[in-house]
Formats: C-alpha cells, sequence, structure tokens
C-alpha cells in the first residue's frame, strides 16, 4: 500500500522528541500533514520538528501527558488555529523492567500516570472534536504486551492491556460519529525505550527481544510507515513484525502453552541475573 496523502490533515504526536513518535512525525510530515510534535522534552521535540521534511510542516510543543489542562491546550490550539484536528497519536510511554515486588509505589504510579491516564487524557482531549466535526482518527501506542503477558514488565503489561481494551472499546462506539480508532502493538522497536526502565539487574534490550522471539527490534520508521497504512485502511490493531502477529495468534489458539513458555523464559532470565 501507498503512504496516504494527508495534504492540510492535522495531527498532535504526544512523545514525538524521540523513538515511535519521532518516526510517527517525519511520516506524518512526509505525507503532508501539520504535525505538532509534543514531548516533556522540547529539545528532543524541537529536533525532531526542525529535522521533518516533506509537503507537510511541523512545529514541537511541551506537553506533559499526565496533565490534562496540558493535553487539552495542544488540542485547542491545533483547532484554533486550523479549525480540525484530524488525528491524536497517543503514543508517550515509559518501561519498567525487573521483580513485580522491586517496584516502588512511586514507579507504578509514574507509568499509569503516564502509559494509561496520559491517552485518557488524549482521547478526552480529542474524541469530543473528532465527534463535533464528524472526522478523524485516535492512534494509540500500546505493545504486543497489551496482547500477550509475560513477567518481569507486569506494570508495563497491565498499562498496555488497559490501552488495547480502552481502544477497542472507545473503536465500538467512534464508528457512529465516523471516528476512527487504532492500537498499535509491536514487538520490541528499536528505540531508546530498550535500555531505559530496567530495575534490578535485568538488561532491557537482550529482554525484550528474546522474549519476544525476534532477532532484530522493529525499524521505528517502518512502524510508522504500517501504522498510517493502518489508518488509511482504518484497522483496529497494527502488529509488527510478521512474527508477533504469528505468536498473538499462537497465544490466542493455545494460552495455556504460552502461558508455560512465558514460566521458563522468565524462570530462566532470572537465573542469568543472579
Amino acid at each position: 500500500m501507498s503512504a496516504p496523502d494527508l495534504t492540510r490533515k492535522t495531527a498532535i504526536v504526544t512523545g514525538g522528541g524521540s523513538g515511535i513518535g519521532a518516526s510517527l512525525t517525519r511520516a506524518l510530515v512526509a505525507a503532508g500533514a501539520h504535525v505538532v510534535c509534543a514531548d516533556l522534552d522540547l529539545a528532543g521535540a524541537e529536533s525532531v520538528a526542525s529535522a521533518a521534511q516533506g509537503l507537510g510542516s511541523a512545529t514541537a510543543r511541551r506537553v506533559d501527558v499526565t496533565s490534562a489542562d496540558e493535553v487539552q491546550q495542544a488540542v485547542d490550539a491545533v483547532v484554533a488555529e486550523h479549525g480540525h484536528l484530524d488525528l491524536m497519536f497517543n503514543n508517550a510511554g515509559i518501561t519498567f523492567l525487573g521483580n513485580t515486588e522491586d517496584l516502588t509505589l512511586d514507579q507504578w504510579n509514574a507509568i499509569i500516570d503516564v502509559n494509561i491516564r496520559g491517552v485518557v487524557h488524549g482521547v478526552h482531549a480529542a474524541y469530543p472534536q473528532m465527534i463535533k466535526q464528524g472526522s478523524g482518527h485516535i492512534v494509540n501506542t500500546a505493545s504486543m504486551g497489551g496482547l500477550m503477558a509475560a513477567g518481569l514488565m507486569t506494570s508495563y503489561v497491565t498499562t498496555k492491556h488497559a490501552v488495547v481494551g480502552m481502544s477497542l472499546a472507545l473503536r465500538t462506539e467512534a464508528a457512529a460519529y465516523g471516528v476512527g480508532v487504532t492500537a498499535v502493538c509491536p514487538a520490541a522497536v528499536d528505540t531508546p525505550i530498550l535500555d531505559k526502565g530496567e530495575v534490578g539487574r535485568f538488561r532491557g534490550r537482550d529482554f525484550y527481544l528474546e522474549g519476544q522471539g525476534i532477532k532484530n527490534p522493529v525499524d521505528p520508521d517502518l512502524l510508522a510507515r504500517r501504522v498510517l497504512e493502518a489508518v488509511a485502511a482504518d484497522r483496529a490493531l497494527v502488529i509488527e513484525p510478521r512474527q508477533a502477529r504469528m505468536a498473538w495468534r499462537v497465544g490466542r489458539l493455545a494460552p495455556i502453552f504460552v502461558n508455560k513458555a512465558a514460566t521458563k523464559f522468565i524462570a530462566k532470565q532470572r537465573a542469568l541475573a543472579t
């Protein structure tokens, strides 16, 4: 499928200063959209926005997704300038990796605030505007961790399951208003998140790749293109790469087998970390 034409479309990408968000910003600008690259790290967002090339344009904005007011202000600013908001990418996220008993309540609260409430704030701000204009698309970045479950990333899996459930439920409501909803569920993506959020002695990158049965992480630019194709086709889920789609199907058909395999993998990881 060729890249969609997004000329004169407007978009907000949270977590746009790095990783998947940066790739989405670049892909949107290349497709002709005007993009607000929103991130807590304003310098990172400015760097991405200034480097994006294409028929569209990008501006940077500092947005803390844990603040409903800041997310609402970003949406209001786009509508005030352009009269509409066409695409809302709720992409900002964090992760913690390690034994669940080692997680502090502060860490639990942080990941819930960003990964769940951050998406809720984006939906709460953008969805009423899209209903009003009778069009639009909301894209929520989840993870394979939102479709399948494995230990040592319990807090992350919890939040991403919530994002998938929210997206699929909202999709059934939003269709009546001409609004689409898509959940993005990639396996390990080659972004800085693979090397962040480690708890204890567990190493993120190797854990994510081995645990998801892939040799190489997903290229974020390729993922961004797949996401825009999915939006154009109004697909409910984006699952990348092919091995991830196969694993998801196996998990649906044989959940007990997958649970046992995950339990063995966790035991191996704990032994390696001691």
